[in-house]
């Protein structure tokens, strides 16, 4: 037990500070904003090429890791589409908008500081396979759905393409394209720029979980109960699980990959739900959704770790 909360308390203390910072005062909404783009613009794609470059192209790309998180994520999706459906009869971009929230994590944010507390260095290479299936995959099938249900057949092939357009911009997605391809040309990188990349590596989960706190402050919780409790339990019970069964179906995850993997799934939805949920009109319910399944996840990835935790 004391294991387990040595390893999250840390996270939720730092959280912690973030949120009474903002509330105190101490920093505004946007130092806040400012530090989470240092965060997703130099410390975490920092982060990825690291993990990625100092290892063989063979470890980096474990196909058994990446089939599993993928299903498993795409099966979570899926449920949350027909639960929606047929429990909250909802439109498709309601659909799509919620079964996001159950099949994408908050990885780098959250998922990360524990997973690495918890697995070690593989949690690095994790983050990175798990960010390419949530962001090249779960992220813009759900846009384009509730894109296609807002333009009431609308082309989705057309808003994927917009949306892989956008994603090609993303720093964490070209440090992952970078890593990959160091790894593959297997070239290290000199002292210097290895030096800068390791400090500024370093920064990434402290800043990240400060960020997260701050933002939790001023986020409102009201009304629509029924479903962010089905959006939170879906994350939060659900996604684990499956990614936990699609691991034992296909039996050849490494254990520290595994034990990554679960954490990664356990963790709340990414902290920019509220964000997308936003141009279709759910940026109330989204964000309430995210302050409660932070709070919840404290316990459950906690109960987690009890579980499965060497």
């Amino acid at each position: 037990m004391f294991q387990v909360l040595a390893i999250t308390a840390p996270i939720f203390i730092i959280i912690g500070f973030g949120f009474f910072a903002s509330r105190w005062g101490l920093v505004s909404r946007e130092q806040i904003r400012g530090i989470g783009t240092f965060v997703v613009t130099f410390a975490m794609p920092a982060l990825m090429i690291k993990a990625l470059s100092e290892r063989p192209i063979a470890q980096v790309l474990d196909p058994g890791y990446l089939t599993a998180y993928a299903v498993a994520s795409l099966i979570a999706f899926g449920i949350g589409m027909l639960v929606f459906r047929f429990y909250r009869k909802a439109e498709l971009q309601n659909r799509a908008i919620a079964a996001m929230g159950m099949s994408c994590s908050n990885s780098a944010f959250i998922g990360f500081p524990i997973a690495y507390m918890a697995a070690g260095p593989s949690a690095a290479v994790a983050l990175a396979l798990g960010m390419l299936v949530e962001n090249l995959l779960i992220i813009p099938l759900a846009l384009a759905l509730a894109e296609a249900g807002l333009q009431k057949g609308g082309s989705i092939a057309s808003v994927l393409l917009g949306t892989f357009k956008r994603l090609g911009k993303n720093p964490l997605i070209i440090s992952i394209i970078v890593g990959l391809t160091l790894s593959v040309l297997n070239i290290r990188l000199p002292t210097a720029p290895l030096k800068v990349v390791e400090m500024l590596a370093q920064a990434s989960a402290p800043a990240a979980l400060f960020v997260i706190g701050g933002v939790l402050y001023g986020t409102k919780v009201r009304g629509q109960l029924n479903e962010i409790a089905l959006i939170a339990s879906g994350k939060l019970v659900m996604h684990p699980l499956l990614v936990g069964l699609m691991f034992l179906l296909l039996g050849s995850v490494e254990p520290s990959m595994m034990l990554a993997g679960l954490v990664f799934a356990s963790a709340p939805m990414m902290s920019v739900y509220p964000i997308l949920g936003q141009r279709f009109g759910f940026e109330g319910r989204c964000a309430a959704a995210l302050v409660i399944t932070t709070l919840t996840s404290f316990f459950t990835v906690s109960i987690l770790l009890m579980l499965i935790h060497p």
